[in-house]
């Protein structure tokens, strides 16, 4: 609740900016869509976990443009999308009952945890871009917000494979973002400033507090 205060304090700080700015045919948008891929990292392993195979995220949405001056280089960006992020290592979740449990396997053929969110990105956005000129520097550092509509666990062990979904995650999720680049190409990065399980997954008696680091490309088209 606190966030989406603070998401519409800048909506309208933004939109109060912006008209005393404006200034005939001067002012352009950047709404843009936008694509990304990326190699997710887990931080804050347990003793005896590391990561496995290749973890790797998906991303895409939509960016509405508020500029914050005359020149359009200074702006407010405020989206929404969905994000699949899978997390491979070797800590394998089970499940009897409603009971989820938690061990570390170096047998495990494959351990994967996948989610499933709904992302709100809150940009503040610097380019050296004119409204005729669409190639151009950018950095673009923030804050996303995300929900978690969906987590499955799954693990191969000889002849066995489970999966199930799990629900000891955090469902609602931040961490700070920057890109920077030129053109469509740019690099991303994604730090958590939340865990990515809430308090009720234990591994040995230790409470586990993965949080995600994302390092990837992303992709922005007008």
């Amino acid at each position: 609740m606190r966030f989406v205060i603070v998401l519409l304090f800048v909506i309208f700080q933004s939109n109060a900016q912006v008209a005393l700015d404006t200034v005939p045919n001067s002012r352009y948008f950047e709404d843009q869509f936008y694509l990304g891929l990326s190699y997710n990292f887990i931080l804050n392993h347990p003793e005896g976990s590391n990561q496995r195979n290749l973890s790797y995220g998906l991303q895409g949405g939509i960016i509405k443009d508020i500029p914050l001056n005359r020149k359009g280089t200074k702006a407010i960006g405020i989206g929404a999308g969905l994000a699949l992020n899978s997390y491979y290592s070797n800590l394998v979740a089970d499940i009897s009952g409603d009971d989820i449990t938690y061990s570390i396997n170096d047998d495990i053929t494959r351990s994967k945890l996948e989610t499933h969110l709904l992302e709100f990105p809150l940009e503040f956005r610097w380019r050296n871009s004119t409204a005729e000129e669409y190639k151009f520097w950018r950095i673009y550092g923030g804050i996303k917000a995300a929900y978690i509509l969906g987590a499955r666990s799954k693990y191969d062990l000889d002849d066995v494979n489970e999966g199930f979904n799990n629900t000891d995650l955090t469902k609602f999720q931040y961490g700070l973002t920057l890109s920077f680049g030129y053109n469509t190409f740019n690099l991303h990065a994604y730090y958590a400033l939340t865990e990515l399980f809430n308090g009720n997954a234990l591994v040995n008696g230790e409470t586990l507090q993965y949080r995600p680091l994302r390092i990837g490309l992303i992709f922005y088209i007008l």
